[in-house]
């Protein structure tokens, strides 16, 4: 139903390029330094490398479900498209309209991150820049990128991408380097302290470390095999950044001390890493770490830039948003308009914070990120469900593990998840504000606005309801089902 008139764009991301588009989008440099102090002062301490394994397998287990998903509909329209195949029309409205809310939120939060601590780092080498004018280059970069083929994206984040992980490979190997086996205490992974004191408070951090790797499904039409590399670029994503996480947090705890890392991250929080660079890396080191902080954080803005315009083209081109939004750009095969859209907004949010003369972190990114979070784990939680949905109307090959047991698993561990997440959305957002803390009812208003939408079109436009997700539900590879147009099966 596309608006555009252009024609089907070719394949050209490879399962690399996508992995590192949606590693990028968990930006682990960012992760390592704003999110595991505070899971270790507020958390189990040693006993966060556990709750990110734990969070990994929990994950592995939702892919395992969502590349059920991805082979049914080609890999493309995220959550939408595995929500409505599973679940139906109705829910794969609000979905839709969640997760327009929750990327471009996140989007949002991740540039006011850029523009602060890209400010806070230039002032330390002696340049004054304000944060808006780090932010508009930042918001301007990701303009042109997002306009450009998702290749050029690609080909972007994986040089950053490498960078950051580089100089966290280089802490990790420098830590081994001084303390030996001693830099890996047993303590992190005994019973009592992974389950102890604080353990969920653990795993809130360690679940929300990973946003943004689900967002494979969304470059399906873009992909060359779809149906095989958007499950293996989820599947590498899971394992990579787990992996990872574990290790280097790991690492963390024994280079501090098991049982000094909670008291030291209490008082170094954000700086804790930066003090083990210096320690351990030198001068030299501390300071790449800063300089990949910003470039980590570029990365994660561009890569859920790119998730948010190409939800907002698949809305577009179902009738969900104006249809102008779906258009395909007929040279670089992205979609132009929808980014082009999904800039302007980010850039009058972060002015009117800027005029506001609110605080770019405390203010614009705890709220914006924590909002955006929030809403992206529900919808994982949800799409997991989705599969389970496919097992109860006998649709699929009916395999045990992929279509019921590890969909279940995963919708478990991420539904404690977002218990965890509305229980504590005051220190994920580090805000005392009354009005902050009401932002994740948000969510399910704009829920229920999709719902009654989709009420709405049933009844006053049935055959236009019944398009929504069809595009996105070819199943060549399975057995054939009932066709979509023949009764209302997703209703």
């Amino acid at each position: 139903m596309s608006t555009s008139g252009s024609p089907p764009s070719q394949g050209r991301l490879g399962t690399g390029h996508i992995l590192f588009l949606i590693v990028a989008a968990a930006a682990p440099l960012s992760a390592m330094v704003g999110t595991v102090p505070l899971a270790f002062a507020f958390g189990d301490g040693a006993g966060v490398p556990a709750a990110f394994l734990f969070a990994g397998v929990t994950l592995l287990c939702f892919s395992v479900g969502y590349a059920v998903s991805a082979r049914r509909t080609g890999g493309s329209g995220g959550f939408y498209a595995s929500v409505a195949d599973g679940l139906g029309r109705p829910p794969a409205v609000a979905a839709g309209y969640v997760a327009l809310l929750s990327y471009n939120c996140a989007t949002i939060g991740l540039a006011g991150a850029l523009g602060y601590f890209t400010q806070l780092v230039l002032a330390a080498h002696g340049l004054t820049v304000s944060w808006e004018w780090c932010a508009a280059v930042g918001l301007v970069l990701t303009a042109v990128l997002g306009y450009r083929e998702i290749a050029l994206s690609a080909r972007v984040l994986a040089l950053l991408m490498l960078g950051e992980i580089g100089v966290l490979a280089a802490l990790d190997v420098a830590i081994l380097a001084r303390h030996g086996v001693h830099a890996l205490p047993t303590a992190s992974f005994s019973p009592h302290i992974a389950a102890g004191h604080g353990a969920g408070v653990s795993l809130m951090f360690a679940f929300v470390s990973f946003i943004g790797f689900e967002s494979a499904a969304l470059y399906g039409k873009e992909a060359k095999d779809p149906r095989r590399s958007v499950p293996r670029a989820t599947y590498a994503a899971v394992v990579l950044i787990a992996g990872f996480y574990a290790l280097t947090s790991w690492l963390a705890v024994g280079a501090v001390g098991s049982d000094r890392v909670r008291e030291v991250a209490g008082k170094q929080m954000g700086d804790l890493f930066f003090v083990l660079g210096d320690d351990f890396l030198g001068e030299a080191g501390s300071t790449g770490l800063q300089i990949l902080l910003c470039t980590s954080l570029f990365a994660a803005t561009l890569a859920l830039h790119s998730a948010a315009g190409r939800y907002a083209q698949v809305l577009a081109a179902d009738g969900l948003l104006p249809g102008a939004l779906a258009a395909e750009h007929p040279r670089h095969r992205s979609p132009y308009r929808a980014s082009l859209a999904q800039s302007a907004l980010t850039a009058v949010v972060v002015a009117g914070f800027a005029v506001a003369g609110l605080d770019p972190y405390a203010d614009l990114t705890t709220s914006m990120l924590g909002l955006g979070t929030l809403g992206i784990v529900a919808l994982q939680a949800l799409a997991a469900l989705s599969v389970l949905g496919l097992r109860l109307r006998g649709e699929g090959r009916g395999h045990w593990w992929r279509e019921t047991v590890a969909p279940l698993l995963g919708f478990a561990g991420l539904a404690a998840s977002v218990w965890l997440v509305v229980g504590n959305f005051d220190m994920l957002t580090g805000s005392p504000s009354r009005v902050i803390a009401a932002l994740p009812w948000l969510l399910p208003l704009v829920a229920l606005g999709g719902l009654v939408y989709a009420a709405r079109l049933r009844s006053a436009q049935p055959l236009r309801y019944r398009l929504l997700g069809v595009r996105h539900t070819a199943v060549p590879d399975l057995p054939p089902a009932a066709p979509a147009l023949s009764g209302d099966r997703h209703a």
